[in-house]
């Protein structure tokens, strides 16, 4: 029976002109996640990645701590959905990242702020009603996540690996939970608001469907430095 471990990316470069590189705070929590997979793999699992420079980036931290020699597959359909448009389309100022870093540093309660623009964001993309608005829309990115799910489950029940470690982002992992548990749009996305950075997503394979195992384990982090802990 294989187990499959979804890992949202380390933290990455919120504010700054690209967001799709992880911090130094990110390559530390890959590293912690890396020396954490050394204990609890038995043996060297299958690794997927997204193709964004954070999946990337993480996986090559995390696995130079635990399994050097594994061969990473790259699958852009593990992607995150675009969220700088999904803000930019809910309020045009987030079209320059550095003025949402503003805007967010002036706020008294910065995470309660950055919740409130990403519910009003999300709602307006999964609403139904400005689908067209979109480069990717909530169907579509919803359909290629599940997909992507499916055919890992299908390739992984043929070659039946011990363990599977799939490297993608946060609105990627919710949609795997929101499939399995049968949540609404903004169910799913309230999980999307909660997963740390490199936390792990449990998933266990029976034949080749997919069952939810556990969600957001990220102790490794917070018993190291709960400082360490970030969500962005």
């Amino acid at each position: 029976m294989t187990t499959i471990y979804l890992v949202r990316h380390g933290q990455a470069s919120f504010g700054a002109e690209s967001y799709d590189k992880l911090s130094p705070n990110g390559e530390l929590q890959a590293k912690l996640l890396g020396q954490y997979l050394d204990k609890i793999l038995k043996e060297a699992p299958y690794v997927v990645a997204g193709s964004m420079q954070r999946h990337q980036q993480t996986a090559h931290f995390a696995l130079a701590e635990s399994f050097a020699d594994v061969a990473v597959v790259t699958d852009h359909n593990w992607n995150e959905f675009n969220h700088q448009q999904v803000f930019a389309q809910y309020d045009p100022r987030f079209n320059e990242p550095h003025l949402l870093k503003q805007d967010v540093a002036r706020e008294k309660s910065p995470r309660a702020y950055l919740a409130q623009i990403f519910e009003g964001a999300i709602n307006r993309w999964t609403g139904g009603e400005y689908h067209h608005e979109y480069d990717e829309s909530w169907p579509d990115f919803k359909n290629r996540v599940e997909g992507a799910l499916q055919n890992l489950c299908d390739d992984l029940a043929k070659s039946k690996p011990r363990y599977a470690i799939v490297f993608t982002s946060g609105g990627v992992i919710s949609v795997v939970a929101g499939k399995l548990l049968d949540l609404s749009p903004n169910k799913t996305f309230a999980l999307n608001w909660a997963i740390a950075n490199t936390s792990l997503t449990t998933l266990r394979l029976v034949g080749n469907e997919p069952q939810l195992l556990s969600l957001n384990e990220h102790h490794f982090i917070k018993v190291e430095d709960p400082q360490l802990l970030t969500w962005i």
